[in-house]
C-alpha cells in the first residue's frame, strides 16, 4: 500500500465549490487575487515572509499559539483589511496551522458581511482537517471554538512537502485526525496506518500524501452530505466532546489538539462500550493503535469532575443533555447521549491508565 497521486479536487461545502490545490511550496502564496491580505503567525512569516515583498500592502503576523485563537487577533485582522480599504471583492490568504486558519477565516466570515477567503495550512492536522469544511471560529470564555461561523474558503492550497520539517508532535498530533477519518470510513486509510505507522512516523512523503488525500476525501463526503452539521457531518466530532473538554480543561495548554482527539476517541470507545453498544474487541483495538502512535491515553483522576463540566458547556449539547458519538465497530458511527455516572465510569477506569507521555 502507497501513497496517492495529489490531484486538484474539488469539493462542494454549501453553496461553495472548494478547490483544493497540490502545489510545490514555492508556489503557495503565487498568483494571488490583487486585493488580497495575507495573514500569518510568527512561524509562517519566518518561513514565508519574505516572499510577500513586493505585496502591496503589509501582511498581518500574529502571535503562534491556541492562546491567541481570540477576539484581538480577529480585531487586528478586521483593523488592517479596514485600514487597507479592502472592499467587497477582497480575499484574506491564512498561512498556518489550524489557528491561523479558524482566525482569519472567521475575520474573513465577518468583514463586510463576508469576503472570499484562501486557506493555505502547513501542518498535517490543518491540512486534513482545519482547512476543509467551512467551519471557522475562535475561542471563548475558555471553551474551544466557542464563537464562530460556516465560512468555506474558495481555495485551499497545500504542499506535503512541509511535512518533511514539521516537528514530530506536531507530526504525531495530525495523525491522530487521520486515525480518526479511518475509523469513521471503510476506506483503506486504516490499514495505510496501521502497517505503515514506522514509515509514516519516518516521513515516508508518498504514504504521507496518501494520507492527506484520503483523509480529504473521507471529510469532504461528509461535509458534502451535511454542510450545517444537522445530522451526519455531526460524526466528524467523533472524540472531540472529551477532547475539547481535556483542552479547556488544561488551558489549552499541555496538549496539542491531535494529542487531545487521541485522547478523547478512547473515552468515547469506553463510553459506548459501558453503554452496551461498542464492541469490547474493537475499543481494545482501537486503543492498542493509539499507544503505537505514542498517545497518552491516561487521566489524572482530580481532573474527572472538572472534565464534566466542561463537557456540559459543549456547543454539540442539545437542551441539557450532551451527545457523544460513539462507534458500535469500525465504519458504524451513531450518536447517543450518556449520563454523568457513565461518564465518570469511563473516564474513572482511565485514571491510572495510559501510555507513554510526551513533552
Amino acid at each position: 500500500m502507497d501513497g496517492a497521486v495529489l490531484t486538484d479536487r474539488d469539493y462542494p461545502i454549501g453553496a461553495v465549490l472548494t478547490r483544493v490545490r497540490f502545489l510545490p511550496r514555492s508556489g503557495l502564496l503565487g498568483a494571488l487575487p490583487v486585493e488580497s491580505l495575507v495573514v500569518f503567525d510568527e512561524h509562517t512569516f519566518e518561513l514565508f515572509g519574505a516572499g510577500l515583498a513586493a505585496a502591496s500592502r503589509p501582511p498581518v503576523v500574529l502571535r503562534a499559539g491556541e492562546a491567541h485563537k481570540s477576539w484581538p487577533s480577529v480585531e487586528r485582522i478586521l483593523e488592517a483589511a479596514l485600514e487597507a480599504r479592502l472592499g467587497r471583492e477582497a480575499t484574506l490568504v491564512a498561512c498556518g496551522g489550524g489557528v491561523v486558519c479558524d482566525t482569519a477565516a472567521f475575520a474573513a466570515s465577518i468583514y463586510l458581511r463576508g469576503v472570499r477567503a484562501i486557506l493555505v495550512p502547513t501542518t498535517l492536522l490543518s491540512m486534513i482537517d482545519a482547512s476543509l469544511g467551512g467551519k471557522t471560529g475562535i475561542d471563548f470564555g475558555g471553551y474551544k471554538n466557542m464563537v464562530g461561523t460556516f465560512h468555506p474558503a474558495s481555495e485551499v492550497r497545500i504542499a506535503t512537502e512541509l511535512l518533511a520539517t514539521l516537528p514530530e508532535r506536531e507530526l504525531v498530533s495530525g495523525l491522530a485526525e487521520a486515525i480518526k477519518h479511518a475509523l469513521l470510513s471503510r476506506g483503506d486509510l486504516l490499514s495505510l496506518l496501521r502497517e505503515r505507522r514506522a514509515d509514516l512516523l519516518r516521513r515516508d512523503a508518498g504514504l504521507l500524501a496518501g494520507v492527506v488525500a484520503r483523509s480529504l476525501d473521507v471529510k469532504g463526503g461528509y461535509v458534502a452530505a451535511d454542510f450545517r452539521e444537522s445530522g451526519i457531518r455531526s460524526h466528524l466530532n467523533f472524540g472531540h466532546t472529551f477532547a475539547h473538554a481535556l483542552e479547556s480543561v488544561s488551558g489549552f495548554a499541555d496538549w496539542t489538539h491531535g494529542e487531545a482527539v487521541a485522547w478523547g476517541i478512547d473515552k468515547a470507545l469506553r463510553t459506548g462500550r459501558l453503554l452496551g453498544l461498542t464492541d469490547p474487541g474493537y475499543e481494545e483495538e482501537v486503543r492498542e493503535l493509539l499507544l503505537a502512535y505514542g498517545y497518552r491515553l491516561g487521566l489524572e483522576e482530580r481532573l474527572v469532575e472538572p472534565l464534566l463540566r466542561a463537557m456540559k458547556a459543549d456547543k454539540k449539547r442539545r437542551g441539557g443533555s450532551v451527545r457523544f458519538v460513539l462507534q458500535r465497530r469500525w465504519g458504524e458511527t451513531l450518536l447517543s447521549e450518556a449520563d454523568d455516572d457513565v461518564v465518570r465510569r469511563a473516564l474513572g477506569e482511565c485514571a491510572e491508565a495510559g501510555g507513554p507521555s510526551r513533552p
